[in-house]
């Protein structure tokens, strides 16, 4: 899967999840510039993730994930070649 493709299954899933279909993400993109995003909307996300990628995300990745670009390469990393 390309990257184009995870960026644009993510925008789905994020628009889904905040109900706002004017998200647009960037690797640069973070929880300050999504209203909303918070604790309990950041772990819906990373289940989100989990369940429609099919992958598994350890702790201590998700302690790395500084923006939108960290989390489409830790999935990325994930997916079968």
């Amino acid at each position: 899967m390309q990257q184009a493709e995870i960026y644009e299954r993510l925008n789905d899933l994020f628009r889904e999840i905040f109900s706002d279909d004017g998200i647009v993400l960037t690797p640069q993109t973070t929880a300050n510039d999504i209203d909303g995003w918070d604790s309990f909307n950041h772990l819906s996300i990373i289940v989100a993730v989990e369940t429609r990628f099919g992958v598994k995300m350890k702790t201590a990745e998700l302690e790395k994930l500084a923006n939108v670009g960290a989390l489409v390469s830790a999935i990325e990393s994930k997916l079968p070649a």
